[in-house]
């Protein structure tokens, strides 16, 4: 077996963070678009998995417990994703709760700044839009706000009212690296920086991220993601190998309607990667 051409999809999102699918239909779906191996990485979130377990299962479609956590990084958030956790475990269990309780408390200061601004109801209405009400976030607003006619595009609200320096922006401290590594660590899982082709740090910056993450014990790096653009794959496919990192692939999808790429339709990983998946087939 080739390992580079397993279809795997090991980063998406359901409506118990902040995608529009239940973790039931997205584990139909992407069986539908021939994932082979397939993990549910809600944000900060765990309880997606048993639902999205059982339905991979009965398509027989491999199954990896994920979760997606929020990290303060310089100040910055970024993401890591846990593959192949336990979910029962306590320190993970009892971290992320701590990372949604800051969330909550993120949405409630969102929603006063918002109507502030000039834009009423937008805490309840981005409320209205989450399936899981212990975790609104920003793109639970975006939708509120788009569906409101502030905008014309999900990106657009993100741009002119809720990114960093905008009127509905609110920063947090969430989890530290070390800490977020520690959990997933703790839960017997592989780290993964997710979409590292997002975040806008300087090439100095970066360097001290892998640093920092390989010293810590970090095992891999999101090389194509649906959040990345082709020449992206390249760039981060030569990271990996010189940081010795393994390379994920994930199509980071949340919704039909608004995501750039389909649970797996992503191409596959460049040549001489080790995928993340290979202790797992």
């Amino acid at each position: 077996m080739n390992l580079l051409e397993v279809n795997a999809d090991l980063h998406c999102h359901s409506s118990r963070s902040d995608g529009v699918l239940d973790p039931r239909e997205l584990a139909l779906r992407a069986a539908r678009q021939g994932v082979q191996i397939w993990s549910l990485t809600d944000h900060d979130e765990l309880s997606g998995l048993t639902a999205a377990g059982a339905a991979a299962n009965e398509q027989r479609l491999q199954f990896i417990p994920g979760v997606e956590v929020s990290v303060t990084w310089m100040n910055r958030t970024i993401h890591i994703v846990g593959l192949n956790i336990d979910p029962a475990n306590t320190q993970l269990v009892n971290g992320l709760e701590e990372v949604r309780r800051r969330r909550a408390d993120r949405a409630r200061a969102m929603g006063d700044k918002l109507e502030k601004h000039g834009f009423p109801g937008c805490y309840e209405g981005a409320l209205s839009y989450a399936g899981n009400a212990l975790l609104l976030s920003r793109t639970h607003f975006a939708r509120f706000m788009l569906d409101q006619g502030y905008c014309k595009r999900l990106q657009q609200v993100f741009d002119s009212y809720l990114g960093e320096g905008k009127p509905g922006f609110v920063g947090v401290q969430w989890a530290s690296l070390q800490q977020a590594l520690g959990w997933i660590h703790a839960a017997g899982g592989v780290a993964v920086v997710a979409h590292p082709g997002r975040y806008r740090f300087s090439s100095t910056q970066f360097s001290e991220l892998f640093d920092a993450f390989r010293d810590l014990g970090g095992q891999a790096i999101e090389v194509v993601t649906g959040s990345h653009y082709p020449e992206q794959y390249l760039e981060y496919a030569k990271i990996a190998r010189r940081y010795g990192f393994l390379a994920s692939r994930g199509s980071d999808f949340h919704s039909p309607e608004e995501s750039r790429i389909d649970l797996g339709q992503l191409p596959q990983l460049p040549s001489g990667l080790e995928p993340v998946w290979s202790a797992w087939l």
